[in-house]
């Protein structure tokens, strides 16, 4: 069966033109829903006039275009509240790939890395990403993130506490540190002198898009598209454009 055709861009990359079928399971009511976390300010803005901006924004209505449906962009401020509504009501998202979100929703390769890292007070004896792993430390971290998942499996003898804003908790708390991913913390750094972000990561976050299970034909769409969009430098001027330039752009898959 011809599942798809490609044509060739002005840049040489292969454009792959949806059958009908994949576009069935893409949209099978005929709107892309999208999941958008604007939780995670390295992928999605909220612009001026209140309106979704960012590099997943601009995958999903590239991939709306392609596919030539509608496309409805569903807003979250968390990645949990997100994986919720991609596993149950939504056709795409834009999650960090997780083990446990891989068990109910099938990803592509990653299109962009970023940085798990910690935010201490600036007096803190905490010096080192090792050493937040100890008994007594209070860790604050957003309920659901892929921060939360990672640490959840990996910390030893550190506490994790889970919220909605695990800054907010961090600070209302006074706990010994939060968790998170390093663009917004250090420009959370930057109005607060009372705190400092840490050097190096205890993981690297693996960006990707994500469908729910059992639409083969789509997902195998879905991963050729977060490839060419990668090398077609696509991925890389959407960061820019949202100001993100230290966001670095995933390998081939």
């Amino acid at each position: 069966m011809l599942l798809a055709s490609a044509s060739v861009t002005r840049k040489g990359i292969a454009v792959s033109q949806a059958s009908s079928e994949i576009v069935k399971e893409f949209a099978p009511n005929g709107t892309l829903r999208a999941a958008i976390n604007q939780g995670n300010s390295v992928l999605a803005q909220k612009g001026p006039n209140g309106e979704p901006l960012g590099v997943t924004v601009e995958l999903a209505r590239e991939l709306g275009k392609r596919l030539g449906v509608p496309i409805e962009l569903v807003i979250f401020d968390g990645a949990g509240k997100a994986f919720d509504a991609l596993k149950s009501t939504l056709d795409i998202g834009f999650l960090a790939i997780e083990p446990v979100r891989a068990a109910e929703v099938d990803f592509t390769a990653p299109y962009v890395l970023i940085e798990g890292t910690y935010m201490v007070p600036k007096d803190s004896k905490l010096t080192k990403i090792e050493d937040v792993d100890s008994a007594g430390v209070r860790i604050g971290v957003n309920k659901g993130s892929a921060y939360d998942l990672y640490l959840s499996r990996t910390l030893k003898q550190a506490t994790l506490l889970r919220g909605d804003d695990g800054v907010a908790m961090f600070k209302n708390d006074k706990l010994e540190a939060a968790g998170g991913v390093r663009q917004p913390l250090e420009q959370y750094a930057k109005t607060d002198p009372g705190v400092r972000v840490m050097a190096g990561r205890f993981m690297a976050i693996q960006q990707a898009m994500g469908m729910p299970k059992g639409r083969p034909l789509a997902h195998q769409y879905l991963r050729g598209f977060v490839e060419e969009m990668k090398a077609s430098g696509f991925v890389a001027d959407a960061l820019k454009r949202s100001n993100q330039p230290d966001a670095v752009v995933a390998p081939a898959g």
